[in-house]
C-alpha cells in the first residue's frame, strides 16, 4: 500500500465520494503509480500481478476524464473473458456513480440486439471481449469516433487465447489521438510488439510482486497417482479446512466429475467452466463471491481477473500445462494483503511441467507427505463443524454506495419522444431536489429508469405519481419492485 491518499490526485468530489463509499482507503502500489500519469493522458504499459488493484488504477482516471455531456463512447476497455468484462463494467459504474458515468459490456453468448440498443443510448465507456467488440465495429453498431482512452487489460491472456491479432485490428479502427494503457501480468514478446506498434512512447511501470508470490502465498505440492487424487483431496480439505477454496481442473469433464463427487460427500460446492451458459457462470461466481458455498471447482476460465478477496486456498487438482497459468491460478489467493495457500497435485509423469513452473517462479515448491490417518481423524470434527455451518453472506462492496440510491421505473421512453433532459428538468423542480440528486438515466423504447441519489428517492417517487413529464402522466414505481 502507498502512504498517499486518493485526495492527493486532484480528483473531483463525485469520484472521491464514490471511492469512500466503496471502502477505498489508500491507493495500492499500482494505483499510486498509474493514476497520476494516466491523468496526464500519457501512454503506459503496466506489468502487475492480478489482485493488485489495477481495475481501479485505470477506472479512476477514466471516470475522472470522460466528459459526461458527450453521448458517444469515449473509452474502450478490452478484456479476455466475459466475466472480467462484466466485472470491469460494474467497477466503472461504481466509481463513476455520482458523476453518472454509463458503462456497457459487450461479449459473446449474449443477444447482439440488446447490446446494440445499449450502445445506441448515451454511453461513456464500453468494456468488451475482442471478438464481440470487433463484431460491433464491423456492423457499424459501435461508434469509435470520440474514443480518447483505450485500455488493454490482461494482454498476456489475450495472446494465450488467440485474440492478439484481433486486438491489433480494433486498434487500427480507433482515433490516433488517444491515450493507451496496457496491463499484463507477464510481458511476452508479442505483447511488447503490440506496445511499440500502437503506443506513443509509453512509460513502463513494473510493480514487483516477488515478495507477494513467496511471502503472502505458501506453496506446496503432493506427488500423487491420478487414481488417488480424489482420496487425497478429501484428506487435504479436512486437514486444511479452508474457509474458501478454488479447486482447479484441466478439463470441463474433470470439473463435472470432481464437483459431483464432492456434492455426494455433502461439500458446499459448485462449478464453473466454459461449457456452461453465461448467465449460469455469472450466477455461480456471484454466489461464491458472497460466500454462499466454500468450494468452487473450475477450469482456467475462473483464473483471470475475478476479484474475490477472501479465498484462503487454491488447489491445483490438475497441474496446469502452461507455467503462466500456475501464477494466474494461485493469484486468486493472497489478495489485497492477505495470506493464502497454493497446493498442487503432481502426478509422477508431470516432472517437465513442474520444472517449468519452478524455473518460472524462481524457487522450488515444498514437497509434502500426504496427511496420516491420525491427522485426518484429529481434524475431522473441526472440518465437519465448518462445513455444516450456515454460510455468512458477505455484503457486496457496492452495497454502501447504493444505500442512498433508488432506481425508479417510468412507463414511457423513446416512443413517447422522452429525453433525459425532460426527466432532469421535471425532477429537479421538486422542492428539496437538485440535478445533483439525479443519477444515471436509461431511456428505452417504452420504459425509462432513473437513479435518484442521496436518499431522495422516496420523495421523488411520491411527487412523480402526480406530476407530468412533457405533458404526460407516467406510471412510476420503485424499479426492483417491478421484478
Amino acid at each position: 500500500m502507498s502512504s498517499k491518499s486518493f485526495k492527493d490526485y486532484k480528483l473531483s468530489e463525485d469520484i472521491l465520494r464514490a471511492l469512500e463509499s466503496l471502502g477505498y482507503e489508500q491507493p495500492t502500489d499500482v494505483q499510486s503509480e498509474v493514476i497520476p500519469i494516466a491523468l496526464e493522458r500519457k501512454d503506459l504499459t503496466v506489468k502487475s500481478q492480478t489482485g493488485s488493484g489495477k481495475t481501479a488504477a485505470f477506472g479512476i482516471p477514466i471516470c475522472e476524464m470522460v466528459d459526461w455531456e458527450e453521448n458517444k463512447p469515449q473509452a474502450l476497455i478490452l478484456t479476455p473473458t466475459r466475466e472480467l468484462a462484466d466485472q470491469v463494467k460494474d467497477d466503472i459504474k461504481n466509481i463513476g456513480r455520482f458523476k453518472r458515468i454509463k458503462a456497457t459490456a459487450v461479449y459473446g453468448k449474449q443477444p447482439f440486439a440488446k447490446q446494440k440498443e445499449e450502445l445506441n443510448q448515451k454511453c461513456h465507456v464500453v468494456v468488451g471481449t475482442p471478438g464481440r467488440v470487433w463484431d460491433h465495429i464491423q456492423r457499424g453498431t459501435l461508434d469509435l469516433e470520440r474514443v480518447e482512452y483505450l485500455v488493454i487489460d490482461e494482454a498476456d491472456e489475450m495472446l494465450n487465447m488467440g485474440f492478439i491479432e484481433q486486438v491489433g485490428a480494433i486498434i487500427e479502427e480507433l482515433p490516433e489521438d488517444r491515450m493507451t494503457l496496457l496491463f499484463s501480468a507477464t510481458l511476452p514478446k508479442d505483447v511488447e510488439k503490440l506496445c511499440h506498434q500502437y503506443m506513443n512512447n509509453p512509460l513502463d511501470i513494473e510493480i514487483h510482486t516477488a515478495e507477494k508470490t513467496t511471502a503472502q502465498i505458501e506453496h506446496s505440492l503432493f506427488v500423487v497417482k491420478e487414481a488417488s487424487k480424489f482420496s487425497l483431496l478429501k484428506d487435504i480439505t479436512v486437514v486444511e479446512n479452508p474457509d474458501s477454496c478454488i479447486i482447479f481442473c484441466r478439463t470441463q469433464e474433470q470439473v463435472e466429475k470432481v464437483c459431483k463427487q464432492l456434492m455426494e460427500q455433502d461439500y458446499p460446492c459448485d462449478k464453473i467452466h466454459g461449457g456452461m451458459e453465461q448467465d449460469d457462470r455469472f450466477s455461480v461466481m456471484n454466489e461464491f463471491r458472497r460466500g454462499k458455498f466454500r468450494y468452487l471447482i473450475a477450469t482456467d476460465v475462473a483464473a483471470r481477473g475475478i476479484d474475490i478477496s477472501n479465498i484462503t486456498h487454491v488447489i491445483n487438482y490438475d497441474l496446469p500445462v502452461e507455467k503462466e497459468s500456475y501464477v494466474h491460478r494461485i493469484g486468486r489467493t493472497g489478495r489485497a494483503g492477505k495470506t493464502g495457500k497454493a497446493i498442487s497435485f503432481v502426478t509422477p509423469n508431470e516432472d517437465r511441467f513442474l520444472a517449468n513452473i519452478e524455473s518460472y517462479l524462481g524457487f522450488e515448491i515444498t514437497r509434502r507427505e500426504a496427511p496420516s490417518k491420525e491427522e485426518v481423524a484429529g481434524a475431522k470434527t473441526a472440518f465437519e463443524v465448518r462445513i455444516s455451518a450456515q454460510p455468512v453472506i458477505k455484503k457486496d462492496k457496492s452495497e454502501q454506495l447504493n444505500k442512498g440510491i433508488l432506481k425508479l421505473y417510468f412507463n414511457g421512453g423513446k416512443k413517447k419522444k422522452l429525453r433525459a433532459v425532460d426527466f432532469v428538468g421535471t425532477i429537479a423542480k421538486i422542492e428539496g431536489i437538485t440535478a445533483d440528486d439525479i443519477g444515471i438515466i436509461t431511456i428505452q423504447d417504452n420504459v425509462t429508469y432513473v437513479d435518484i441519489l442521496n436518499g431522495k428517492g422516496p420523495l421523488v417517487l411520491q411527487v412523480m405519481k402526480n406530476t407530468t413529464i412533457k405533458g404526460k402522466l407516467l406510471k412510476v414505481y420503485e424499479a426492483n419492485a417491478q421484478g
